[in-house]
């Protein structure tokens, strides 16, 4: 079987001629293809964000419309990928749904989506030969996100679809899964992120629901049959190493990753204008009965193929996997390599990051500087760790990264440490004296020691900051709210500022002073 992937579109309908030639390098590849494996065996799958996220004068009466989410938009899209001569599949990333001047609902925006490509469900699943599933997973909730609207959200039942799917199609009986999703799942290793993604909790699959987030890499660990998953999100290029990451890896090269049978591949674009580091690329997947070869389409080389990795299977159950390149040229300014903590195994330590407590159960304060690496648990179980000068909360199980706790700004020429704060801050028993390189106070979480801490920030004149946690335990600030609300915000300015301007007789509205007010109030002082 042969698959294209495409990533994120961001269609722009000004702005055709790369989706023009992108097409016509993957129908070169399509046409092939069927002469080779069959029709059946051939389809495309779109990663979703498939319209811009901006207005792109597509609509006379609304020149504020933006264009991603809107009929006009799914309608183009749907168009562009039904031209390709082949079945295609699609899910909706974080911006599919953003239709909200034309659609006063989700769920109205879902079923605009799910009628302009023919679909009967957010999710789909098809057989692309004998045992071998695609199954794409869909992103559902925009303007009902707790907080970014960024945020890729897998809702409830298809979860609950997904889990019977894995069950009901078992590695043992023959059973091979290729999973898409916009977003990668938490505990993918995928590592070439953008800093903003990260800072804004909106990384992985269902990111600030933390059971939900940890929910999908569990259910690659479980079910075997899951054999690769693909997604896009970061507009990132797929020259990297960090962009594809393998079930397991050799012991000589570090701890078991604990990611069942599956690799991951993260998917480039196509449109130079959606490029965050200058790639223009596609994913494909190559199945045959040993395995499945996972290439890259460049766009720049005029659709040149080249592979990435070999995929072999051992067995029904495991598969190994080869990198065919090295790393392609780092553009270190226009993409972020995420550091990941590593806790080790019984084999292999902690990595040198990791932070001891000392005899009396604290981290004494430390430089922190840009380049500090360092990480350590909290006595909760809780993750945390230095990037780039930032102080981030990694999750407890994977150690992927979650979410800014304090930023960069706020913290680099400071100190940093952990010390007791609760009043029976007594030394915790031990559980773990003989696992290599955690012994003593540096395993208090796992043994299940609840001290109360504090983390602690100290400055050259001396003033102690506090970083307190969240109301539920976690460290990572939510700090981007809904984008649906900031939108109608700016909108309520700007009506403002126009009506000043016309009230106090103002040649430009630019020059009316308007401020926003909001609530609710800590406190009663002052009002």
């Amino acid at each position: 079987f042969i698959v294209p992937i495409l990533g994120d579109l961001h269609i722009d309908p000004r702005k055709m001629e790369d989706y023009s030639i992108g097409r016509e390098h993957v129908k070169s590849i399509i046409k092939d293809a069927k002469s080779k494996v069959g029709n059946d065996n051939v389809a495309l799958v779109s990663l979703g964000d498939l319209g811009e996220s901006k207005n792109c004068d597509h609509n006379p009466d609304n020149p504020f419309e933006l264009f991603a989410g809107t009929s006009k938009c799914h309608t183009i899209a749907a168009d562009f990928l039904g031209s390709f001569d082949v079945p295609y599949e699609v899910i909706g990333g974080n911006h599919d749904l953003e239709g909200i001047d034309e659609f006063d609902s989700d769920a109205r925006n879902l079923r605009n989506f799910l009628k302009c490509h023919d679909k009967e469900t957010p999710q789909f699943c098809r057989e692309i030969a004998e045992k071998t599933l695609l199954v794409g997973l869909c992103s559902t909730i925009f303007r009902e996100a707790t907080y970014t609207s960024h945020e890729v959200i897998i809702d409830d039942e298809q979860i609950r679809w997904f889990e019977d799917l894995l069950k009901s199609r078992p590695a043992e009986d023959g059973w091979k899964i290729f999973v898409f999703s916009h977003a990668p799942p938490n505990g993918s290793g995928l590592r070439v992120l953008q800093e903003n993604h990260v800072v804004n909790g909106c990384c992985w699959l269902n990111h600030s629901n933390e059971e939900q987030c940890q929910k999908f890499i569990n259910l690659v660990r479980e079910h075997r049959s899951i054999k690769a998953w693909f997604s896009g999100h970061f507009h990132l290029g797929q020259d990297y190493q960090d962009s594809i990451t393998f079930p397991t890896i050799d012991p000589k090269d570090g701890p078991y990753p604990n990611r069942g049978s599956c690799v991951f591949a993260q998917t480039s674009v196509m449109r130079a204008g959606t490029s965050r580091d200058g790639r223009q690329q596609s994913r494909l997947i190559r199945g045959n009965k040993d395995g499945f070869e996972i290439c890259t389409v460049d766009h720049q080389k005029d659709g040149k193929v080249r592979v990435d990795a070999t995929i072999s299977y051992r067995g029904d159950t495991n598969e190994v996997g080869i990198y065919a390149h090295e790393d392609e040229a780092y553009e270190h300014d226009k993409y972020f390599k995420v550091y990941q903590p590593c806790a080790g195994d019984k084999l292999h330590p902690p990595d040198d990051g990791f932070k001891r407590y000392d005899v009396d159960g604290n981290i004494p304060p430390f430089d922190v500087d840009q380049d500090t690496i360092a990480w350590w648990y909290m006595s909760c179980g809780r993750a945390l760790g230095m990037l780039n000068g930032n102080l981030i909360e990694y999750d407890s199980s994977t150690l992927a990264p979650l979410g800014l706790v304090v930023g960069a700004d706020e913290l680099v020429g400071k100190k940093v440490g952990v010390i007791n704060s609760g009043l029976d801050a007594d030394t915790c028993i031990m559980m773990m004296d003989d696992e290599e390189g955690m012994e003593g106070a540096d395993c208090a979480s796992l043994a299940g020691d609840t001290r109360e801490q504090a983390v602690v920030m100290l400055d050259k004149t001396g003033l102690v900051t506090v970083v307190q946690p969240n109301e539920d335990g976690s460290y990572w600030r939510k700090i981007v709210r809904n984008k649906m609300v900031r939108m109608k915000e700016v909108r309520r300015v700007q009506a403002a500022k126009m009506w000043a301007a016309e009230l106090m007789e103002l040649e430009d509205e630019g020059e009316a002073n308007v401020v926003s007010s909001w609530g609710p109030y800590m406190t009663t002082s002052g009002t």
